[in-house]
């Protein structure tokens, strides 16, 4: 059996449950200095960093919970929930690079918005066109998608992923490795590649079907999340000397049934990240504020002086 394994539409419904109860999204929320910042660089960003999943319609869950969020993130419910997150003290978003991002943080920005933004490579958009369009909104980090960097690596392919990471680095923006597999980070690692940061998935959405057959005890075309891929991804955050940002950590709302697991889920985050490493939350506060709620927790695993 999957662990901690909770049914779609209990996760459905706990999140509708909790929109009836909850403070209305959007609410009142904590200061900004009251947020721990690490340094990115010459930038400092949040402890805490907004996701973009959510923003681009990807829950990770249910073709159904898909589409309610491309159906809530039109242009305006972006701009609120970015703006949500400034007063919050979360100054980074990190997101797609592709034309619709692109559009959307160029309007905020001419709005008086001024949150940093951290790219992610598109797949579908040429790379070198792409990272030219990327460049021209002044990211401060790219770096390369951890899907394409994972398939290099099950094709023995890796010297494209770093042919990839030296035109990133020619745009002056940080540069980044994304995958889901802790193996990769250690090769890059043992390596000495020229990276500056690691977006770090701790769930392994990189098996193959017949890997993920045989941890679920029968086939599973889906993608599958398996909780103690968790601290295998988290250790080797923890020897790697180079920042890591932290992503699924809620295992795309698997851990999100109530405030205990939720907490729970940041705790052991802390338990193993290096103090210069943060955490992408993917949020989207249609039923309850959000970026109020993981605010809170995240100073509450990590300390409000972190």
């Amino acid at each position: 059996m999957i662990e901690n394994a909770i049914s779609r539409r209990s996760i459905l419904g706990a999140a509708v449950a909790a929109s009836l109860s909850s403070t209305p999204a959007h609410a009142g929320t904590p200061a900004a200095e009251e947020l721990p910042t690490v340094p990115f660089g010459p930038a400092r960003v949040s402890k805490l960093i907004v996701g973009g999943n959510p923003v681009s319609g990807t829950s990770h869950l249910t073709p159904e919970l898909s589409r309610e969020m491309v159906d809530y993130f039109n242009a305006e419910n972006i701009k609120r929930m970015l703006r949500s997150c400034e007063a919050a003290g979360v100054n980074t978003w990190q997101s797609r690079g592709d034309r619709h991002i692109l559009r959307l943080l160029h309007e905020y920005r001419l709005e008086g918005g001024r949150v940093q933004w951290i790219a992610q490579t598109a797949t579908e958009i040429d790379f070198d066109r792409g990272l030219g369009e990327i460049a021209r909104e002044k990211p401060i980090g790219i770096y390369h998608h951890g899907v394409k960097t994972d398939r290099a690596w099950a094709a023995g392919k890796m010297e494209t992923v770093r042919g990839a990471l030296k035109a990133i680095r020619q745009t002056g923006a940080r540069v980044g490795l994304g995958s889901h597999i802790p193996a990769v980070i250690d090769y890059v690692e043992s390596k000495d590649w020229d990276v500056d940061f690691y977006m770090t998935c701790l769930y392994n959405l990189s098996r193959t079907e017949e890997e993920k057959a045989k941890l679920a005890g029968k086939p599973h075309p889906e993608e599958l999340f398996w909780d103690a891929d968790r601290v295998e991804m988290l250790k080797q955050i923890k020897r790697t000397a180079k920042q890591c940002l932290l992503f699924k950590v809620y295992g795309a709302t698997r851990h999100c049934d109530s405030a205990e697991r939720m907490l729970a889920a940041f705790e052991l985050a802390a338990e193993y990240a290096k103090p210069q490493d943060a955490l992408v939350i993917g949020m989207f506060p249609k039923y309850k504020d959000q970026v109020a709620e993981n605010c809170r927790l995240v100073k509450r695993a990590f300390g409000a002086g972190a």
